[in-house]
C-alpha cells in the first residue's frame, strides 16, 4: 500500500507541473494572439504565486483536518477543472481568473505530499519517499516541453489546455480505488495533544517553524524563476523557436529529477556511514548549495546546451537541497502540524517566487537583463543553510 501511495502522489504531482507549466511553453503563441509585453506576462505568473501564497494560508489547516485522502482528491479536481478553464480565456482578465483559481487549488500538492510522508512512511524510507515525490515536478517539466509545443502546433493551444487539465481526472478513479486501505505507520498522539500542537500561536513561535520557511523563501524563488522564465530565456538568449525550446528545458528538468532523487540516497547512505541525523542533513544541504554556484555562467556562453547543462546543474542543486528541507520538517516537526508548516513556508516561497518573477519582467523591460536573478539563485542555498543552522542548531528527530 505504501508503493501504491507513493506512486500515485508521485503521477499526481507531476501532473501538478504539467498545467502550471503550458502557460511558459506557450508564451511566444500567447504573446503574438494577445500582444502581451513581459511585464504584463510577468504580471500572470505573480498572480500564480501570489494567489497559491493565499490559498496556503489555509490549505495546510486543510490537510491536517481531514487527512490526505479526501484534500489531495479534491485538489486535484479542482486544479484540472481550472486548468481546462485556460482554454476558454480569450482576455487577459480570463486569464487571470483561471490561473488564480489553478494556483489555489494546486497548493494542495506539497503539504498533503509531506504529510503522506510524515504519517505513513518510516523514517529509513521517508527521504527516499520525499525524494520520489520531488523528482515528480520534474518530471512533469520534463513531459511538458516535449509534448504541449507539438500539440499546440497540431490542434491549437487550447487542446494543450483541454488534455493535460483532463489527465487530473482520470487520475482521481485510481487514487479512489488506490488509497482505501491506508494505515498510519507513524506514532499517533492524544487528541488533546493534537489540540495543543495545532494551535497556531503554538506554531508560529517555534523555531523550527520558521527554520523551514526561511529556507523555503529563500530557494523556491529559484525553482519559480527557472519554471516560469527560462523558455523565454532560450528563445531570447539564443533566437530558440517555440518547437525547439522543449528540448534544453527537458535537459533542465531531467537534472533536476536526478537531484531529487540523489538526496533521497545520499540522506539514509550518510546515516549509514554512522553520521547523525543533524550532520547527514546539514552535510546534504551544503553540498547542493556549493553545486549550484555556477548557474550564473549560462549567462556567457554561445551554446544553449552549455547553458542548460549549467541551468540544470542548478535546479540538481535545487532538487537535492529542497528534499532535505522537506525530509528536515518530516523528521523535526510534530506530526498534527507537519502540513500546516510546510504550507507556511510553501507561502513564503510563493511570495519570494512572485518577486523574483517581477523582478525578471522589470530587468528585461529596461534593459538590465537576466544577471540579476542569476546572481539571487547563486547565493540562495547557502544562505538558507545558514539560516536553518542558525535557528535549530541539532535536528532531532520528533517521531520515528
Amino acid at each position: 500500500m505504501r508503493r501504491v501511495l507513493v506512486a500515485l502522489i508521485f503521477v499526481a504531482v507531476s501532473l501538478n507541473y504539467v498545467d502550471r507549466q503550458v502557460l511558459a511553453l506557450l508564451k511566444p503563441t500567447l504573446e503574438a494572439e494577445f500582444n502581451w509585453t513581459d511585464q504584463e506576462f510577468a504580471h500572470l505568473g505573480s498572480v500564480f504565486q501570489i494567489a497559491a501564497a493565499a490559498a496556503l494560508l489555509f490549505v495546510g489547516w486543510f490537510v491536517d483536518k481531514i487527512g490526505v485522502r479526501w484534500a489531495l482528491g479534491l485538489g486535484v479536481a479542482v486544479w484540472s477543472a481550472a486548468g481546462m478553464a485556460h482554454a476558454f480565456a480569450s482576455s487577459v482578465q480570463q486569464f487571470v481568473v483561471a490561473r488564480a483559481a489553478l494556483a489555489a487549488a494546486e497548493s494542495i500538492g506539497t503539504p498533503s505530499a509531506v504529510k503522506a510522508g510524515a504519517v505513513y512512511l518510516p523514517l529509513k524510507e521517508r527521504s527516499l519517499g520525499l525524494g520520489l515525490f520531488n523528482t515528480a515536478p520534474n518530471i512533469g517539466a520534463i513531459l511538458t516541453p516535449l509534448l504541449i509545443p507539438p500539440l499546440a502546433l497540431m490542434w491549437g493551444w487550447r487542446a494543450a489546455f483541454l488534455v493535460t487539465g483532463g489527465l487530473g481526472f482520470v487520475w482521481l478513479i485510481f487514487w479512489w480505488l488506490g488509497t482505501r486501505n491506508l494505515r498510519p505507520v507513524a506514532t499517533t498522539t492524544s487528541a488533546a495533544q493534537d489540540a495543543h500542537e495545532t494551535r497556531w500561536s503554538v506554531l508560529l513561535t517555534d523555531r523550527r517553524s520558521w527554520a523551514v520557511a526561511g529556507a523555503k523563501a529563500l530557494t523556491d524563488q529559484v525553482w519559480w524563476f527557472v519554471l516560469f522564465w527560462m523558455p523565454d530565456f532560450f528563445h531570447r538568449q539564443f533566437g530558440m523557436a517555440q518547437a525547439d525550446l522543449g528540448y534544453p528545458i527537458a535537459i533542465i528538468f531531467t537534472l533536476a529529477a536526478l537531484g531529487a532523487l540523489s538526496s533521497g540516497l545520499l540522506f539514509p547512505r550518510l546515516l549509514d556511514r554512522g553520521l547523525s541525523v543533524n550532520a547527514a542533513r546539514k552535510t546534504s544541504m551544503l553540498f547542493y548549495a556549493t553545486l549550484i554556484l555556477p548557474m550564473a555562467l549560462a549567462l556567457y556562453t554561445s551554446s544553449p546546451w552549455i547553458a542548460a547543462g549549467l541551468i540544470g546543474l542548478a535546479l540538481f542543486a535545487h532538487q537535492g537541497f529542497s528534499t532535505n528541507i522537506f525530509g528536515l520538517t518530516a523528521d523535526v516537526v510534530p506530526l498534527p502540524r507537519v502540513a500546516r508548516v510546510i504550507a507556511l513556508g510553501a507561502v513564503c516561497g510563493n511570495l519570494t517566487g512572485a518577486g523574483i518573477i517581477e523582478l525578471s519582467g522589470w530587468s528585461l523591460t529596461n534593459g538590465v537583463g537576466y544577471w540579476p536573478m542569476f546572481a539571487i539563485c547563486s547565493v540562495a542555498y547557502f544562505l538558507a543553510t545558514a539560516w536553518v543552522h542558525l535557528l535549530v542548531p541539532v535536528v532531532r528527530p520528533s517521531h520515528a
